[in-house]
């Protein structure tokens, strides 16, 4: 008899037909179940609330985002609005100025024209003063030297202020009408 193998055979213990003890693979399952039970009730929920409270952030960062995002859009319109106000502005300023500036020169214009005008007429006036004074001076001037020529020619004086300005006077008529 081969003492190997009847050693061998009472030393085993019965096993079922996968070679499987049936008290380790009873203890096997209640210990998986056991740490299948506390992974559930214990890690599981630490994994889903984990889970939720960074989805719930991720989520309130992306509203938040948004909002500030149309918090921006709106300023950003208004910022636009504004500026395209202010170069309305600034052109209806330019405008009022280049206006002004042509009253402004205009007036100017104006006013130079009505001092020049004026300086004329003064100019025209004292002309015409200083031509008068020289007519009367040529006259007089005029009027002694004729009286003192007919008083040769007549032979009498012609000191006789009245006289000798009728005979003035007439001299004058005479050639003017001459002329």
């Amino acid at each position: 008899m081969d003492w190997t193998l009847l050693a061998a055979s009472e030393g085993e213990e019965e096993h079922g037909p996968l070679g499987l003890v049936p008290v380790e693979f009873v203890l096997s399952l209640i210990v998986f179940g056991i740490l299948f039970f506390l992974i559930w009730k214990i890690v599981v929920p630490m994994f889903e609330k984990t889970y939720a409270e960074r989805t719930q952030a991720i989520e309130g960062g992306l509203e938040a985002a948004e909002t500030k995002q149309a918090e921006a859009d709106a300023k950003l319109a208004e910022l636009e609005q504004q500026l395209a106000d202010a170069r309305h502005e600034a052109a209806r300023i330019r405008e009022e100025a280049r206006e002004q500036g042509a009253q402004i020169v205009a007036e100017m214009r104006e006013q130079a024209q009505a001092e020049a005008s004026r300086i004329v007429e003064h100019g025209k006036a004292q002309i015409e003063a200083e031509r008068q004074q020289a007519v009367t001076s040529l006259r007089a001037e005029v009027g002694g030297l004729a009286a003192n020529l007919a008083g040769r020619i007549v032979g009498e004086s012609l000191d006789d202020d009245a006289r000798q300005s009728r005979v003035v006077e007439r001299f004058l008529a005479e050639l003017e009408a001459s002329s």
